[in-house]
């Protein structure tokens, strides 16, 4: 019998989604989103850049309030009102401590129980090649989890800007890492409005592949698959890192 991934746990309230990207967190993450507004949940968007750089027949200064526009417009159709940009350039962004204390600022405002991100691997899952503005904004977001609650990094947050430390993230959820741990069961309305998510981008994906791009086949194709790891008929796939232990550590079974 094959093993199935389990459910990532859904008692909580609060999630920040933190992308490079506008369409980032559309394709698959926000199906899982869709879902978690349903049940009341808050989640909030985190954009490191515009995504000015993305459309080569549009000038980045006409690029990058159009693809805000449509990350707005795709955060609505999951439920999410407050997206927000750090304004680092689209294909720069650079690691380092100013993007891990701006992520960790977030954290600190808005008080997450979870934290969404991409895969910070060269690879992805299926063996993409992963881009570098993905790589560094998702280590980026995993390190910045564990820095908003030590009072001791970034003190000027507290300092300057009154950010109280939050050590409250339990979870930090990577979404398109090669080895997923945890899944999301998104079958039905919460993966139509994931769909509708990623067809707000419209002018992006007019631009992929030869004769535009279709969201809803390739993402129901995605959250098929997914669905196999979990059991169900469709899902999104994590690798969840806990920050916050549920119980004793592993290695202190039957010790």
């Amino acid at each position: 019998m094959r093993e199935l991934l389990p459910a990532l746990p859904e008692d909580w309230e609060r999630c920040l989604a933190v992308a490079a990207h506008p369409d980032d967190i559309e394709y698959g993450t926000a199906s899982a989103v869709a879902r978690w507004t349903a049940q009341g949940k808050t989640i909030t968007y985190l954009l490191a850049t515009r995504g000015e750089a993305g459309i080569d027949g549009l000038h980045p200064e006409e690029a990058g309030p159009l693809r805000e526009a449509e990350e707005r417009a795709g955060a609505a159709e999951v439920g999410v009102d407050v997206v927000e940009f750090l304004d680092y350039p689209d294909g720069m962004v650079e690691g380092g401590l100013n993007l891990r204390r701006d992520i960790a600022r977030a954290i600190r405002r808005h008080r997450p129980e979870i934290v969404v991100t991409g895969a910070f691997s060269v690879r992805m899952v299926g063996g993409i090649t992963n881009q570098a503005d993905h790589r560094v904004v998702g280590l980026a977001a995993l390190d910045a989890a564990r820095d908003a609650g030590n009072r001791w990094i970034f003190p000027e947050l507290l300092a300057d800007e009154g950010l109280e430390p939050w050590g409250g993230v339990r979870f930090v959820c990577v979404a398109g890492a090669e080895t997923p741990t945890h899944g999301v069961d998104v079958t039905g309305e919460p993966l139509q409005r994931g769909i509708a998510s990623l067809a707000a981008h419209a002018r992006y994906t007019a631009g992929l592949g030869d004769g535009g791009f279709e969201p809803g086949p390739f993402l129901t194709w995605i959250a098929e698959g997914s669905g196999f790891a979990m059991g169900v008929e469709q899902a999104v796939l994590f690798d969840v890192h806990e920050l916050i232990p549920s119980g004793p550590p592993p290695w202190a079974a039957g010790s």
